[in-house]
């Protein structure tokens, strides 16, 4: 059954709008806010989102938050099923969505009520079910357990050119010593710096750095040794093994799960 016709008259009571759309691999959608927080889950597929804060790539069973507002792009590594949740901002809501952008896990409760909300189309506050699938969505929100991964954002310019080259070069095997040199920082100032901005060691960030890159070649379906390689280790099995202790899986069980 098509979802009920609305009119201009029925916007003012929608409290949380859907949408469904697919994208075919590396297809991007370039920075842009919308005035209403948002939703953005993959069913299928891999998505890289880009803000001035950080970035995240997400696989089905996470989702990403991203508060009214907030300039984002997004890029997806293999054909991707998307379904968006749009939430309206309302100040005198008792639940206080999150403030800022990060990842979801997503628990089987929570992508039934997506997928839910994605068949009615719009929440309409009028209507006692919507009401409650609202509240449910609102509640699996400020619930989300936080996963282990994201790539923040460092502010200072220094910091920035250098963590674009290793996000451009994920091979690089420059030591710490020797990009602190580069970035005109010694290497205490350079961990003290990227601590303060980033909240991780510099180690710990470029490790990141290369398993984003990692996700999005794997999602495309490159073979597990390529992307080692590619990512600067020296055999598929180490990859293997920092891969299971960055996400507590091998990537055959987390892209399978």
């Amino acid at each position: 059954m098509s979802p009920p016709r609305h009119t201009p008259a029925d916007e003012e009571f929608f409290v949380v709008r859907s949408l469904a759309v697919g994208h075919s691999a590396g297809a991007e959608v370039a920075a842009h806010t919308h005035g209403w927080h948002q939703l953005i889950y993959a069913v299928a597929g891999v998505m890289t989102v880009w803000t001035a804060q950080g970035s995240w790539v997400t696989p089905p069973h996470w989702a990403i938050w991203v508060p009214a507002g907030v300039h984002h792009a997004l890029r997806f590594a293999g054909a991707t099923s998307l379904r968006t949740l749009y939430f309206r901002p309302e100040a005198r809501s008792r639940q206080t969505l999150p403030a800022a952008c990060g990842v979801i896990g997503v628990s089987p409760l929570l992508r039934e009520l997506v997928l839910r909300t994605i068949e009615i189309g719009q929440l309409d506050r009028r209507r006692a079910e919507h009401r409650a699938l609202a509240q449910l969505l609102r509640t699996s929100l400020l619930a989300r357990p936080k996963p282990p991964f994201e790539l923040p954002r460092p502010q200072s310019p220094a910091l920035q050119r250098l963590t674009h080259r290793l996000e451009t070069q994920p091979a690089d095997q420059a030591t710490s010593s020797a990009l602190a040199a580069q970035a005109g920082l010694g290497l205490r100032t350079l961990e003290r710096r990227f601590r303060a901005e980033c909240g991780l060691s510099f180690d710990h960030w470029r490790r990141r750095a290369r398993f984003a890159h990692a996700l999005r070649e794997l999602a495309a379906g490159r073979a597990v040794k390529v992307v080692a390689e590619e990512c600067g280790y020296r055999s598929a099995s180490a990859f293997v093994a920092a891969f299971r202790a960055e996400f507590g899986q091998t990537p055959g069980a987390y892209f399978g799960s």
